[in-house]
């Protein structure tokens, strides 16, 4: 089996972080979110990865490499226009050859374990019934935004409604599919939607028009799209609850660590109180600061004189003198100071390479 990781979307939803750099290399727990897919497939027993890039492929393709590092081999493949889902398959197919793959929506994170319900798939297709696809669906409570799923009374597929104003269920689709090579006779066949794109909904209901079988499997855990920043901050939160207590840095006599803290090595904690859950990268600089739970302070920032809580610091940025700073994220290389005279919380999504002066 191979994995096909799709990494081309251009991340409006996230600007101005995503004026520069990848929506999928912004980081959750101070781990780019793509990195947390590629690990899903690794223990999945998934090492032939596709990884579909666009715009920004050269920040993409230097962050994972050659796959080697997640113990994977990647292949890049390039996608010039944002053309769909569907579209993905079909620029794909010279490398996913006539195996069966897992495709994943590289700005997704799911708790459940991916190997699961990998496994189930394969169990599937083993039986005396195999399936050509398999979709992964979760109960939402306001299905007409999703795309949703109607299943028969055994459990398969039956039709798929993209945001539906009459929901026939509540269960939506989950950025993560199973196919077998029958798929690509399916995207072969359906035509672009009225906004132009090649809808793997649309790919999948074509296989059960054509008496496939599409089984499904239910998400128990939590499903994040991390492409708005209200979603990307509560994935941090999630995975930071999961984080191992580490201490690898440099923590004075008059700073306080509180619960689950991991402090990256060469980082400096002085005169400050660090309550977890809390990860602060390598080389971070901490000063006279309070860093509340459900914070990510990335590699090489400096909080100096401020408060900060449930919010994400990329790499390189400085907060200094903010008497508190609170849902926020902060680009790498981007500094906010601010006057301490006028005490009231800031929240703030700031760029690359910015300077915040919040007198």
């Amino acid at each position: 089996m191979k994995a096909l990781i799709l990494a081309g979307g251009a991340g409006t939803r996230l600007r101005p972080i995503t004026h520069t750099r990848a929506k999928q290399l912004v980081p959750v727990a101070n781990k780019p979110i793509l990195f947390y897919g590629i690990e899903a497939m690794v223990s999945a027993g998934i090492t032939e990865i596709g990884v579909i890039v666009g715009d920004t492929r050269e920040e993409v393709m230097a962050a994972l490499g050659d796959g080697s590092a997640f113990g994977a081999a990647i292949t890049y493949l390039p996608q010039d226009q944002p053309l769909g889902l569907a579209h993905c398959v079909l620029i794909a197919r010279d490398f996913l050859g006539d195996d069966d793959f897992v495709m994943y929506l590289g700005d997704n994170l799911l708790e459940q374990d991916l190997a699961a319900f990998v496994d189930a798939f394969r169990t599937a297709r083993a039986g005396d019934q195999p399936p050509d696809a398999q979709i992964l669906l979760k109960q939402v409570p306001d299905p007409h935004r999703f795309g949703i799923a109607e299943l028969d009374a055994s459990g398969d597929v039956v039709r798929l409604v993209e945001k539906p104003a009459d929901p026939p269920s509540d269960l939506a689709l989950v950025g993560v599919y199973l196919f077998d090579a029958g798929i690509h006779e399916a995207v072969a066949a359906i035509e672009p939607s009225p906004r132009g794109e090649l809808e793997i909904t649309d790919a999948i209901q074509w296989l059960v028009d054509q008496g496939r079988r599409v089984r499904c499997e239910l998400l128990t855990g939590w499903w994040i799209d991390t492409g708005k920043l209200t979603p990307l901050l509560e994935a941090n939160r999630l995975i930071l609850e999961r984080i191992e207590p580490t201490i690898e840095g440099t923590v004075d006599e008059a700073s306080v660590i509180d619960g689950r803290v991991h402090i990256g090595a060469g980082a400096t904690i002085t005169g400050s109180t660090i309550r977890g859950p809390v990860s602060i990268g390598p080389g971070a600089v901490i000063e006279n600061a309070f860093i509340g739970p459900f914070s990510a302070i990335g590699a090489r920032c400096r909080v100096v004189s401020s408060e900060i809580e449930h919010s994400v610091l990329m790499d390189d940025s400085s907060v200094i003198d903010v008497p508190r700073l609170e849902d926020s994220l902060i680009g790498s290389h981007a500094e906010v100071m601010r006057s301490r005279r006028k005490p009231r919380a800031l929240r703030l999504m700031v760029g690359d390479h910015c300077q915040i002066d919040a007198e």
